[in-house]
């Protein structure tokens, strides 16, 4: 039988020692040291798909707001956590010093928590890949829309009426936007309470709105639509929930301001996205190598 570095290379069985080298125990959760595995959100698997997507940011032409153009993409499969994080769960990081606490201090556990700021969401973030050893962060917005599937609300923003009147296109956003909130639960609701889309995700696309990572971008596109400015501002980014919105990393009541356009987010809450660790990440590709050789 033929050794990997005679089949591969000697870069590629480099990885295979280290593997062999590392053996099981790497592929274990971290425990702590009473030999209990930490604290391991439920997750679903998101599988890859093409798919129509309106890009996030503001885009203007001929000096007035338009859509962002929709374009075609293809999104890997991904881990993202099945429910919100929720309040039971941010309070450990609170405890532990790390996460800033939230105002609604006596709110359920069971409730997803909100109140929480882009800030917030990625100190959560990396207090709990600290926590478990995997790698946590917030979804990019193509990637929230992925996961949100059937549940996914097609982004109105600014419609290309061609209406100089900023106000008027400002109302007219906000009555679409007003419509999608009529008869829907006002105050944040316990995980479970608005159903499970076609991929297993709870929640997605009910009345808290999530944080991305996904940052504001400003485009101006000329008569044909294509750009011809572009600047992104990493201190805005994008939630996502029952429409989009662009808000400042520090708000954490979209209520009292930010950057949404037409009606603001009910509630800010989040969920992560897991992505392999180093030995997961050589182990696909080991696999991959050995199917096409």
């Amino acid at each position: 039988m033929d050794m990997p570095f005679r089949r591969f290379g000697w870069p590629f069985a480099l990885p295979l020692a280290l593997i062999a080298a590392t053996g099981a125990a790497a592929l274990l959760p971290l425990r702590d040291a009473g030999g209990t595995p930490p604290f391991q959100p439920q997750t679903v698997t998101v599988p890859a798909a093409t798919f129509q997507h309106r890009l996030a940011g503001e885009y203007s032409r001929d000096g007035l707001p338009v859509r962002g153009p929709l374009v075609e993409i293809r999104s890997s499969g991904f881990e993202i956590m099945t429910y919100q994080v929720s309040v039971a769960d941010y309070a450990v990081c609170v405890a532990e010093g790390v996460c800033k606490g939230i105002d609604n201090v006596s709110a359920p556990g069971t409730l997803p928590v909100t109140g929480v700021s882009y800030a917030d969401a990625t100190s959560y973030a990396e207090w709990l890949s600290h926590k478990t050893g995997a790698n946590w962060r917030l979804p990019d917005s193509h990637e929230w829309v992925h996961a949100a599937g059937s549940r996914f609300v097609e982004d109105q923003g600014a419609p290309d009426s061609g209406d100089p009147n900023p106000a008027r296109r400002w109302l007219a956003s906000y009555e679409r936007e007003a419509e999608l909130k009529s008869g829907r639960a006002q105050k944040p609701q316990p995980a479970g309470s608005f159903g499970t889309n076609e991929h297993g995700v709870h929640d997605i696309a009910g009345n808290v709105w999530e944080w991305t990572r996904t940052c504001l971008t400003r485009v101006t596109l000329n008569a044909a639509g294509v750009p011809v400015t572009e600047a992104k501002t990493c201190g805005i980014y994008v939630v996502e929930g029952q429409h989009r919105a662009m808000m400042s990393f520090f708000i954490r009541n979209p209520k009292s301001g930010g950057c949404s356009v037409g009606a603001p987010p009910d509630h800010l809450g989040f969920r992560l996205v897991k992505e392999p660790r180093w030995h997961e990440r050589i182990l696909v590709r080991a696999r991959q190598r050995l199917r096409l050789a």
